[in-house]
């Protein structure tokens, strides 16, 4: 135990820095170009490293315990245990305090403190994108929104201060409508927001806009008092924030809903603790080894072991959420197989394969 919490430790911290200094880049390039504001990076760089801590947790201790294990066999320790009767068995119980510790821990985040982090972080990013990218329109310079579709010019902007709102004076833009361009030149503009559709719109006052080139023959030309052009559309908007806000619901609203994506979610958030039981299992099965045998071999195999079944349970979530599979079956039947194949790799271990592979034909 004490040998399989130094290395959880170690191969924790390893694991750690690598990803949250990955996500550390990514959140802040993404505040860049998002224009988030300062104060809100860190706790949304928390939030993200909260989302993070199970899979990491899982996949450390899943290593620790195949080197753990490696190790005594490498020092013939194991060897000299399995002599007197101390084998695999024995091996899955001595750590179980520490799976069953790790697996209530993990149990916790993926079920409380998960789902809370990216609640939180959900507020922040919708505090900022309530204010719309618009909302960081700066005077008297030429930006491109919508990515490149439209291009917007203002000479004068006024900020209210507290509000995602902003007062627009001499407003030019350009955008293409039916594979045609269109200019629109106004001389007053404000955003608001629609209550109903939650579309963003930007009110145009007295202004033209211009359809085609001046020297196109088919070109028109539109006087206006007041004209709202849509920026965001709300409906879109909402298909996208469906799915972060299923993940950031409470596990107890999840549990009766008959909703796909909610059930799916809510098998997710179950499925991450119960791989670490199982998963402690083959750790165990994955670490013994010769002597002689290859110093990283069970390392390597059991870190494709779990890319390949934490794929297999978001490939059974994602199928799931499509009402491809039952909710019976849902992510349930990932565990079944790798149950299986751990009493298949045991019987392999112990010589008894054959015996199970005649008695089954």
């Amino acid at each position: 135990m004490r040998q399989v919490l130094m290395l959880l430790a170690a191969v924790f911290i390893v694991i750690g820095l690598v990803i949250f200094g990955n996500q550390l880049v990514l959140v802040v390039k993404e505040s860049l170009q998002q224009n988030i504001p300062v104060a809100d990076l860190m706790p949304i760089i928390g939030f993200k490293m909260v989302r993070d801590v199970p899979l990491i947790l899982s996949l450390s201790l899943f290593l620790a315990i195949i080197i753990a294990v490696s190790k005594l066999y490498k020092d013939s320790e194991a060897i000299v245990m399995n002599s007197l009767g101390i084998g695999d068995k024995h091996f899955m119980v001595f750590i179980q305090p520490v799976v069953i510790f790790i697996f209530i821990f993990i149990l916790f985040l993926t079920t409380v403190a998960v789902p809370w982090s990216k609640q939180q972080r959900n507020m922040i990013m919708d505090r900022s994108e309530n204010a719309s990218e618009f909302s960081f329109i700066k005077e008297g310079e030429f930006q491109e929104f919508k990515d490149g579709e439209l291009v917007f010019y203002a000479s004068k902007v006024n900020t209210v201060e507290g509000e995602s709102t902003q007062d627009m004076e001499e407003i030019f833009i350009y955008a293409v409508a039916n594979n045609e361009p269109v200019i629109t030149l106004a001389a007053q503009a404000q955003k608001y927001t629609d209550a109903s559709s939650k579309s963003v719109y930007l009110r145009l006052k007295d202004g033209t806009r211009y359809h085609g080139f001046p020297t196109d023959n088919n070109k028109k030309i539109l006087d206006f008092d007041q004209y709202d052009l849509q920026i965001i559309d709300g409906s879109r908007q909402h298909q996208q924030t469906n799915t972060t806000k299923i993940e950031s619901k409470p596990t107890l609203d999840l549990l009766f809903s008959s909703n796909k994506a909610e059930i799916a979610e809510w098998q997710w958030r179950l499925s991450q603790p119960i791989s670490v039981l199982i998963l402690s299992i083959f750790g165990v099965l994955l670490g013994k080894a010769s002597p002689r045998g290859g110093k990283n071999l069970g390392v390597l195999t059991g870190v494709l072991v779990f890319i390949i079944y934490n794929n297999a349970l978001m490939v059974a979530k994602s199928s799931l959420e499509r009402g491809d599979l039952p909710a019976v079956v849902g992510l349930w039947w990932v565990h079944v197989f790798v149950l299986l194949i751990i009493a298949l790799f045991y019987a392999y271990r112990h010589g008894k394969l054959s015996q199970l592979i005649a008695k089954a034909f």
